[in-house]
């Protein structure tokens, strides 16, 4: 496994934090400005210079730009216009060897919590989600209507992605819901993941495998994660406590998921790609700015990260950190 973390596009501490981690490779945010050209090369070398300087190697984008991906999943009036964008970005990409984009497929509401104060371990604060205190939004989708898009989309970008090596990698919805008032979702199971791999039969697609997700999905990880062995494009390292309908964030040692095992079941499965923490939690004497991505629960979570791939012997030896 490649140890990563997740970067914003300008620098902050957490830059510092990580790359004291002995954090080498990242998983980063484009610039969302409207001066930031996503097509413009130049404008990805500036961004790319500043980690390089810094000592961190981007390896994958996440997410897919939200200025155009909102458009693609709602399959809008800007739909092609915004995919035309999409390809013009792989080119791009493959200059400065950046060969992943992480992309999900919840049109009108993104990931989503009711609750960023939850009292986790020693009175930290995670976020949380209930059901029950979920406020609709006037947004409607039908999962017709998705899996539409989502082929729309697929069969639009899959061929010149293969052409500059470039893979798309599928995060399930979260929560994985059926629908969120309006909202329908379809990337909430096992099978329907399983069906959007389907659609193309092509190296360049396959998934993000939050493990957090698939588990509230009810799926069991055991089955997933070889099943998917040769789709798992990237991980997100997280652990839950609860159910779909009502849970919350943890400590990445403190949640339902027996984390050690599992990464000894991608060692198991030979899996070795980019892998980041992620939904820390706020921790003491820290302020938050955005819930789940604070400073100082990262410094815990990476470290915690890091000891279980040494003693699993899930290091790229190839590279190392």
């Amino acid at each position: 496994m490649i140890l990563t973390d997740y970067f914003k596009s300008q620098y902050d501490l957490t830059w510092d934090y990580a790359r004291q981690c002995g954090v080498k490779h990242g998983v980063i945010r484009l610039p969302e400005e409207e001066a930031f050209d996503l097509n413009n090369l130049s404008h990805w070398k500036t961004v790319e210079k500043r980690f390089a300087d810094f000592g961190i190697k981007p390896l994958i984008i996440e997410p897919m730009p939200n200025a155009l991906h909102d458009h693609i999943k709602a399959g809008d009036e800007k739909r092609d216009e915004c995919i035309e964008k999409v390809i013009k970005m792989f080119p791009i990409m493959d200059s400065l060897d950046i060969r992943t984009i992480c992309f999900n497929w919840m049109a009108h509401v993104g990931w989503t919590r009711t609750d960023s104060s939850v009292i986790e371990r020693g009175d930290a604060l995670v976020t949380g989600f209930n059901l029950k205190d979920y406020k609709e939004t006037d947004h409607v989708i039908t999962k017709e209507k998705l899996w539409e898009n989502y082929e729309y989309f697929i069969k639009a970008v899959i061929s010149e992605a293969e052409k500059y090596n470039i893979k798309l990698a599928l995060h399930p919805d979260d929560p994985p819901l059926q629908k969120l008032g309006g909202v329908e979702r379809i990337m909430i199971s096992f099978e329907n993941v399983k069906k959007a791999m389907s659609i193309v039969d092509s190296d360049s697609l396959g998934v993000t495998m939050c493990q957090a997700c698939y588990h509230l999905m009810g799926e069991d990880l055991y089955k997933v994660i070889p099943y998917f062995k040769d789709k798992i494009f990237f991980v997100h390292f997280r652990n839950v406590i609860g159910d779909k309908f009502n849970f919350h964030e943890s400590f990445h040692d403190n949640g339902n998921i027996d984390m050690a095992d599992i990464m000894r079941l991608y060692k198991k499965c030979d899996i070795n790609v980019p892998i980041r923490v992620d939904h820390v939690p706020l921790m003491a004497g820290e302020k938050q700015e955005l819930a789940g991505y604070t400073a100082i629960g990262r410094l815990f979570a990476i470290g915690y990260l890091k000891g279980i791939m040494e003693s699993c012997g899930a290091i790229n030896k190839e590279i190392g950190w």
